[in-house]
């Protein structure tokens, strides 16, 4: 099972955590071409080393504008006992807060950076519809997409719980929203392209002490981070300064499954995604990717969505990637098989199988990718065997083996992506490697 382990022990927020996920990849320079050529106009992403006490991982640099207009939006932490305000380049943008808004209520808020003295700036506001517009417009997959737009619900949500208002009111500061919408979208990116089978998380450092926003100082967790860390573990440490904002807390809660010390895994790769502010521990979040080694050995059950509909009248290729589009937005399965339909006419039933409490999101995507007027829905009960996975050694390579049991049985099954690259590499068929492999882990 491949796992993914985020360690939040210097807080998180969405360039950190980006930052450490590209760390995982092969190609960072395909990565940054992709999310900068994806449609999010005025937005520059931008990559580079960066060393906090003698470590040395990657920084995410999200610029606004053009030219030399182009600037990147940085936060205020506050010192009480100060005169003024002390201004820090920070983990993450002023916008990450997502406190500067309008409500309907008819108070604007206006932007404040703190140098060696005050500006006011003034920019136009994007409500949650906009922002949801733009994240429709972008060119990414159906799977990012909805993954980025449950991500920014989550925020709004927190705040419109804060302000004591409908999250529909909610107005996001133009330039941090397009700040924060980079930040999502590409976190999205870097997880679809990683396609972990289990997240898991450490416990959250929110940071203490209190940060500036224009709202006025604000304890940290400020309170939209607060509501969004609501059932995660959490401590708060002794950094004056806010380390987890309201954007790496809607990662973390929308993608880690559980949160705890790091589960037993086999580590492949390690990433580090540093800050821009300098504490005397690293300033980063440190992310590891691996195989999980837990040993699952009982049967267990769940409930699946069944929604399928008849087709007759679209092309093969459109069929095909209406059931891509499927399985990219995390459908357990998705295919078509030939019936014969009334009026004997050819056609396909498409099918796709997916969690039963996605199965609304799930219709919407067959709606939207095929030409049918109905969808039948079956909620089915099925039972599944305790799954493991471990990295074996062979003098062949290493290949990864799939245990399942449960009900009396245990099944054993290398992992075909390893057997593939294997054979191509000894130059001989998937059943000659598959013989090989088993015959020297036999021995």
């Amino acid at each position: 099972m491949k796992t993914l382990y985020i360690e939040c022990n210097m807080g998180a927020a969405g360039d950190m955590l980006m930052a450490a996920l590209l760390e995982l990849l092969p190609d960072k320079e395909n990565f940054l071409n992709k999310i900068n050529s994806m449609g999010l106009k005025g937005v520059k992403v931008e990559a580079e080393k960066s060393v906090r006490c003698g470590i040395t991982g990657t920084r995410i640099i999200v610029k606004i504008g053009d030219g030399s207009n182009a600037k990147e939006e940085s936060s205020i932490d506050v010192d009480l006992n100060a005169e003024k305000p002390e201004h820090h380049d920070h983990h993450e943008h002023d916008h990450e807060h997502n406190h500067e808004h309008d409500h309907e209520h008819g108070h604007k808020h206006e932007h404040e950076h703190e140098h060696e003295h005050e500006h006011h700036h003034s920019h136009s506001h994007r409500s949650l519809g906009d922002v949801e517009a733009v994240i429709y417009g972008l060119n990414v997959s159906e799977g990012v997409k909805k993954n980025a737009l449950e991500i920014y619900k989550l925020i709004s949500e927190a705040e419109a719980h804060v302000h004591g208002c409908p999250a529909g009111e909610i107005h996001f500061h133009e330039v941090g929203s397009l700040d924060a919408i980079a930040d999502i979208v590409g976190v999205c990116l870097l997880i679809e392209e990683l396609a972990p089978d289990k997240i898991a998380a450490s416990p959250v450092n929110t940071g203490s002490g209190f940060v500036r926003c224009s709202h006025g100082i604000l304890p940290v967790p400020a309170p939209a981070t607060a509501f969004l860390l609501s059932g995660i573990p959490v401590y708060s440490g002794n950094i004056k300064a806010e380390l987890c904002t309201p954007t790496g807390a809607a990662l973390l809660k929308h993608f880690a499954g559980t949160f705890g010390p790091m589960p037993e895994m086999t580590i492949c790769k390690t990433g580090y995604g540093m800050g821009k502010k300098d504490f005397k521990a690293a300033n980063c979040v440190r992310v590891f990717l691996g195989e999980g080694t837990c040993k699952a050995d009982t049967e267990t059950s769940d409930q699946i969505a069944e929604l399928s509909c008849n087709i007759d009248d679209m092309t093969g290729e459109a069929l095909g990637f209406a059931c891509q589009s499927l399985l990219a937005a995390g459908a357990k399965d998705a295919f078509s098989a030939a019936i014969q339909m009334k009026k004997d006419r050819p056609g396909q039933m498409l099918t796709c199988i997916c969690d039963a409490k996605k199965a609304d999101s799930f219709a919407e995507l067959m709606f939207k990718h095929t030409s049918t007027f109905g969808i039948r829905k079956k909620i089915l009960s099925r039972y599944i065997l305790g799954r493991s996975t471990e990295v074996k050694k062979t003098p062949l390579g290493d290949v990864r083996v799939k245990t399942g049991k449960g009900y009396g049985v245990i099944k054993n099954k290398l992992e075909y992506d390893d057997v593939a690259e294997l054979a191509k590499k000894n130059n001989c068929s998937i059943m000659e490697m598959e013989y090989k492999l088993w015959k020297n882990l036999k021995n």
